[in-house]
């Protein structure tokens, strides 16, 4: 029974990887990761005010950002794959005769491992550093490490519609997508109409869903049947989302700003989501180039690596500036020069090397939680309208928990009241879950955790 709870090396994931895999897939989700770490650290602007330290963004001070953003906005590229990885998680548990319940229950697993792990020392942290250190200073590092928690809110609400997506792809083709882009416009048609951001509040789901649903067109074969069809969205959502930005009432920056009454990303808005039609676009025109590129055996080392602890990687990357802020800059190691000149300029990769460094001890010592492990699991229930309904019900909970913490703001995210309301909306979410997908303690083990 050991094997059953090892976890494989990555010389083991490497060597079994199938012929058949897509790699490409593999490779966009390891370089749009690298893509939002290194954007972030390299937006962070330390600054030090009588000898405390605070920090801004660079995106609100330097104004070449803006166009700047329209190369390091890779949030697209992870719903597209994770909508091909999902049709492929889903046709492989049909193939095994895995129950839908099971499926969930299976990737839900490997989504909220890692990410329980890291709300449970964000918690920690903001409850202990209430006790020892300066509130403000404890609101501040709270709210900038647990803001990447919007992603796994809208990640796994999108993830669970797989089954409905695969199946509403199977019957409609791509006028899936294209719903969803038409109901992406009348969200934001209302939202610039009354002037109020929440308005539009559905594309914080709508424009993920939708580019998600490209990914399942992906793996489908549907957006390959017309030669022209990747130049058809790389010229046309190019185009719109010039358009938008340039006619519009749409911001330049496809990142958020600081300060900025109107964004293209709170919530997401058509022209986010054109751009991303670009993007999905252009990597399907030249994924016979990238294909090569992954078979590389030093480029799928790395990409396998990093795929292996993807969300430790995305999780964890905000901490780093947290230890290496007061050490470099508190110490006097790091020279301070005036923020955005040439000398702050020449000392960015210093910044990051160092952040570097923080986050490898970090994913070498957290990294392991995320890796299947192989061990047998519970085989699930059949599916019943109350069973989905509380595992819908579950997932939902899960996800405001979620939420409630990152929209918090520095001002409520250490507030008794979000701490709490999050704890118990989570841990809710995941109890009611599990008691969705398991058929009883005596039933026998008969399925394996997958390793895709």
């Amino acid at each position: 029974m050991a094997d059953d709870v090892t976890r494989p090396s990555l010389r083991a994931l490497v060597a079994q990887t199938p012929e058949s895999r897509d790699r490409v897939v593999d490779l966009l989700r390891a370089a749009a990761i690298l893509t939002v770490v290194v954007g972030h650290w390299l937006a962070v602007v330390i600054v030090i005010r009588d000898g405390q330290l605070s920090g801004t963004n660079a995106l609100g001070l330097w104004p070449p950002a803006e166009w700047l953003s329209w190369l390091l906005q890779v949030m697209p590229l992870f719903f597209l794959v994770g909508g091909y990885a999902g049709m492929a998680s889903w046709q492989s548990a049909r193939a095994r005769d895995r129950p839908p319940l099971g499926w969930l229950e299976d990737r839900l697993r490997r989504l909220l491992r890692p990410t329980t792990v890291f709300l449970a020392a964000v918690l920690t942290g903001i409850v202990v550093g209430q006790l020892v250190a300066d509130p403000d200073l404890v609101a501040t590092a709270a709210w900038l490490v647990a803001i990447s928690l919007w992603f796994l809110a809208v990640y796994v609400a999108v993830v669970a519609t797989t089954p409905l997506l695969v199946t509403a792809h199977e019957r409609w083709g791509l006028r899936v997508p294209l719903a969803l882009a038409l109901a992406v416009a009348v969200s934001d048609g209302i939202r610039v109409a009354s002037g109020i951001a929440l308005a539009g509040a559905l594309n914080f789901l709508l424009v993920w869903l939708c580019l998600y649903a490209l990914g399942v067109a992906w793996r489908s074969g549907t957006l390959l049947t017309w030669r022209s069809m990747p130049a058809a969205m790389f010229l046309v959502g190019g185009l719109l989302a010039v358009g938008l930005v340039a006619l519009g009432p749409y911001p330049v920056s496809m990142l958020g700003v600081p300060g900025e009454a109107f964004q293209n990303t709170a919530p997401p808005t058509l022209a986010l989501l054109a751009y991303g039609v670009a993007q999905a676009g252009l990597v399907l025109l030249i994924r016979g180039p990238l294909a090569r590129l992954a078979k590389l055996p030093l480029v799928w080392t790395a990409t396998a690596a990093v795929n292996a602890t993807v969300l430790t990687v995305y999780l964890w990357h905000m901490v780093p500036v947290l230890v290496a802020a007061p050490t470099l800059y508190l110490t006097g190691i790091l020279p301070r020069p005036e923020p955005l000149t040439v000398d702050w300029f020449a000392l960015r990769p210093v910044w990051v090397l160092a952040c570097a460094a923080v986050l490898a001890i970090l994913v070498a010592a957290l990294g392991r939680i995320e890796r299947p492990n192989g061990r047998r699991r519970p085989p699930a229930a059949a599916v019943t309208p109350l069973r989905a309904g509380a595992a819908a019900l579950g997932t939902g909970s899960i996800c405001a928990g979620l939420a409630l913490l990152t929209a918090a703001g520095v001002d409520h995210v250490t507030r008794p009241a979000t701490v709490a309301a999050t704890v118990v909306l989570y841990v809710a979410g995941l109890a009611i879950v599990r008691a969705a997908v398991r058929t009883g303690r005596n039933a026998k083990v008969v399925s394996r955790e997958p390793m895709q």
